[in-house]
């Protein structure tokens, strides 16, 4: 099984997000997901700013494999990309949920962080064999 940190939230497109501070979130990609993909060798993000609405593409993580879309877990504002991936995509595979991050948004509905999975409810998902 996965590493699947209890802290965190999680999606069914297999983002996690970590509330950093009041009102903002950090989103990556999930050790699941990233063993799903193999190495990946290119990410590309928003710009700062950028609008987002839950459930929407913001991105595509480019790997040996293939290139997946990455989705906005909650909706709102870019307000930080990762710009070490630029030089070290990498860390997307060896960090998921540490120095491979991909952005934070500043969310503005509260209530969309209640509709994500928590970790069990997300390894349940896994082992269903969830694409």
């Amino acid at each position: 099984m996965p590493h699947v940190p209890n802290e965190l939230k999680y999606t069914r497109d297999h983002e996690w997000v970590r509330v950093t501070r009041d009102g903002v979130v950090r989103v990556g990609i999930t050790d699941h997901a990233q063993k799903e993909l193999g190495d990946i060798v290119f990410a590309e993000l928003p710009a700062k700013g950028t609008g987002l609405s839950a459930g929407e593409p913001f991105g595509t993580l480019e790997s040996v494999k293939a290139v997946t879309e990455v989705y906005a877990p909650v909706s709102g504002e870019v307000t930080a990309l990762n710009d070490e991936l630029n030089d070290s995509p990498e860390m997307v595979n060896t960090e998921p949920y540490g120095d491979g991050w991909l952005i934070e948004i500043a969310f503005t509905d509260r209530s969309e962080l209640d509709r994500l999975l928590d970790d069990d409810g997300y390894e349940s998902y896994i082992r269903e064999g969830a694409e």
